[in-house]
């Protein structure tokens, strides 16, 4: 369930992108949004990048993302592969090197059938 080694390795780095896109999109100046929605990014991307909660932390920072579409500044296909860069994130996991690798740790499923 968490892979550790080269492909841990590469699963932070990931986390470290995916962190990336909600602290520079809380950074640029829009006048229309909430003060909460800052606070919300700033929070998303921490737990993305320690590996906290990941997959609701991703799935949430490409829902952000997808409500903040229409009003960032950025080019369209930064925006598109940091969306993508998310869900990725959020299908995948957040690898051995993380908070919920602790938290949850390596388990072994049995199946319901018997020998």
């Amino acid at each position: 369930m968490f892979p550790g080694g080269w492909p841990g390795i590469a699963l932070v780095l990931l986390r470290v992108c995916a962190t990336a896109t909600p602290i520079i999109s809380a950074c640029q100046p829009v006048h229309n949004r909430p003060g909460w929605y800052l606070w919300a990014l700033f929070a998303l991307g921490a737990a993305i990048c320690a590996g906290f909660l990941t997959h609701l932390a991703a799935f949430l920072s490409a829902a952000f993302q997808l409500f903040a579409f229409n009003t960032a500044t950025a080019s369209p296909l930064w925006q598109g592969a940091s969306l993508l860069n998310a869900l990725c994130l959020a299908l995948i996991g957040p690898g051995a090197y993380s908070l919920d690798a602790l938290r949850f740790g390596r388990r072994l499923l049995m199946s319901n059938r018997r020998r």
